[in-house]
């Protein structure tokens, strides 16, 4: 890792770009990521208002500075190269190396949803800082611990694939299948307009696509 970073001037045509978040949407799940991302659809319950909230008190704190760290919080960040653009809920410098620090609501999973959208994080200030990242940390409010994540080269190859897998989504406007999973569907507030238990519903999304790019609002 460098001991030192430059920060370079941030980017081009955001209206091309894939929201942070949407990787780890994919991860979750793919028909989420799309009613989310390609149709715009929303829906609110415990879950996502808890951790609205706690996104909310993150995001709404004032940059601090102690010896040899600045913390600074809701950081818009951008990739050139992937092609991808969001916020960090914290990004740490430490020494002028940033670290990113995202807050979940929840406790560590055992899919890698949340490490990816971390270490795209990490990757979008790469880039920007001109500098390499060697871990983060996701912070969840449930356990009130930081679990310490590595940014190796398996870890960036998944959230390479996973850009490639969002953007051939978008791309091919289909809206993927529904499989019912009870465990994450029952937790998910857009189950009412998933509805997984529903095989088969393949809705094709292009007509959305073609309406976003008239009115140009290109889906992210």
């Amino acid at each position: 890792m460098t001991a030192t970073c430059r920060q370079v001037s941030a980017l081009s045509n955001p209206s091309e770009d894939i929201a942070l978040s949407a990787l780890q949407h994919w991860l979750y799940c793919p028909r989420q990521y799309a009613l989310i991302h390609l149709e715009r659809l929303w829906a609110e319950n415990r879950y996502t208002a808890e951790g609205r909230i706690l996104h909310e008190k993150v995001d709404a704190g004032q940059a601090e500075s102690r010896p040899g760290l600045r913390i600074l919080r809701a950081v818009e960040l951008r990739s050139d190269r992937l092609g991808l653009h969001g916020v960090a809920d914290v990004v740490e410098l430490r020494g002028g190396v940033p670290y990113p620090v995202e807050y979940k609501r929840g406790r560590p999973k055992a899919h890698r949803a949340d490490e990816v959208q971390l270490c795209a994080q990490a990757l979008c200030l790469e880039e920007m800082f001109g500098c390499d990242i060697g871990e983060g940390a996701l912070f969840y409010g449930q356990t009130r611990r930081r679990k310490i994540v590595r940014f190796d080269v398996a870890l960036r190859s998944l959230t390479q694939e996973v850009t490639n897998a969002v953007r051939t989504c978008r791309e091919g406007g289909k809206l993927p299948p529904a499989r019912y999973e009870a465990k994450r569907c029952d937790a998910c507030s857009l189950i009412d307009h998933c509805r997984p238990r529903v095989s088969g519903d393949g809705r094709d999304v292009q007509g959305w696509l073609l309406r976003a790019v008239e009115k140009g609002d290109t889906p992210e």
